[in-house]
């Protein structure tokens, strides 16, 4: 821990004293590995990922990839201790682009962006259970899988914003968030010039800010004065996206608890996620919600649009697969809605809350830093929910599941 100059002026006013403090607490949680950004400029970086975890990503052998190295071929990787390779995830997507070139009937499994024809998917994944941690690591996750992912905050606090070290919460940005291109006003902004780049290559986020609430406030006037008739906050999201259709794969939206944005989130989806904890009490919110969902619909079809969605998914999180009640209660969904819950689960995991008490995900951290048993576990539950919805967006597009 670096020493931290705790003097301070003999005459300080109050607002200069808590500023000093804001510099100081700052500069404490840098050296603590967690940086901010947004307003604030401290980069936040991403670590390198070594052979074997790369062979894994890959699902090729890490003597495969050692060869390439000592061939020469694809991306050259950092050399660390005792010749240990390793690759960034800029260098994994390059070394994706080699063997997609080299290993033609293999592309899509290498290289699974999408192709002429294939729509983009824009998941909206409702506000719930866990409904950031899912849409963080679902972001993180394809991202991670090759994709270009383009990750919506459209919490006014800024939940997953944060996530990302986007601190948007605190400062009144302007024209920062979906608002700006959201806009009533003649200032309406271009939607890629609200998108702020992330540490993870390939991943993409559009902050959440205050200004969310004055959007739903002018909705809402706009609806009461038109005779209740739904305005078009739902066909500007869509156009938005338009925007930027042909950057992204995969658009992942975080709803916020918004009524007008919400309905956008749900208009402009190709699918709908929902969040779902296996405890009675949260299942009756999770009923709750989806009334308010199918409200949300009913708004948008009698406006005269249709509302068609490829897919609407349940996910169990922050689920204990020993505990028996909560066994029962996936029993009892899984009997309510079929096919529409998810098979895998996200686990209750103590290697998820260490990582978001360090300001990061699972991903970003290495083995050491959780522990190997809680962490192989958490991976392991959050890869088979990853990969699952991978290949219902597979499906979606007309591809074959991967083996």
């Amino acid at each position: 821990m670096p020493h931290f100059d705790k003097t301070k002026p003999e005459e300080e006013t109050s607002c200069e004293r808590i500023q000093r403090h804001s510099d100081e607490l700052g500069a404490r949680v840098r050296a603590r590995g967690v940086a901010t950004k947004y307003p604030m400029a401290d980069p936040m970086t991403l670590r390198s990922f070594s052979l074997g975890e790369v062979a894994e990503i890959l699902g090729v052998s890490g003597s495969y990839l050692r060869q390439l190295s000592i061939d020469g071929l694809g991306p050259k990787p950092e050399l660390g201790t005792a010749g240990r390779r390793s690759y960034t995830l800029r260098q994994i997507n390059l070394l994706r682009a080699y063997l997609a070139d080299t290993r033609p009937k293999e592309a899509l499994k290498f290289w699974p962006r999408r192709r002429e024809g294939e729509k983009l998917q824009i998941i909206s994944v409702v506000a719930g259970p866990a409904s950031t941690t899912t849409s963080f690591y679902l972001a993180q996750g394809l991202a991670l899988q090759g994709f270009r992912v383009l990750a919506i905050d459209l919490d006014p606090i800024g939940s997953l914003s944060e996530m990302f070290g986007y601190y948007s919460n605190t400062m009144p940005i302007h024209h920062g968030s979906m608002y700006a291109a959201l806009s009533y006003h003649d200032d309406r902004s271009s939607m890629s010039s609200v998108i702020q780049s992330t540490h993870f290559y390939g991943l993409d986020l559009v902050p959440g800010t205050f200004e969310l609430s004055r959007f739903e406030d002018e909705s809402t006037r706009r609806f009461h004065s038109e005779n209740l008739r739904f305005p078009d906050a739902s066909i500007r999201m869509v156009s938005a996206l338009k925007e930027v259709e042909p950057d992204y794969d995969i658009v992942v939206i975080h709803c916020g608890l918004g009524s007008f944005l919400t309905a956008a989130a749900y208009e402009a989806a190709t699918g709908i996620l929902v969040t779902v904890r296996p405890q009675w009490r949260k299942i009756a919110s999770t009923a709750m919600s989806l009334k308010l969902f199918a409200w949300f619909v009913s708004l948008i079809r009698n406006a005269g649009r249709p509302v068609n969605h490829d897919f609407t998914k349940y996910l169990v999180t922050r689920h204990n697969p020993r505990d028996v009640e909560e066994q029962e209660i996936v029993a009892s969904l899984r009997d309510c809605v079929g096919d529409d819950l998810l098979t895998a689960t996200v686990w209750e995991s103590d290697a998820i809350r260490q990582a978001a008490d360090k300001g990061r995900s699972l991903y970003e951290l290495s083995v050491g830093e959780v522990g190997r048993s809680a962490y192989d576990r958490a991976m392991e539950s959050l890869n088979s929910v990853n990969a699952e919805i991978r290949d219902i967006i597979s499906e979606v597009w007309g591809r074959p599941r991967r083996p």
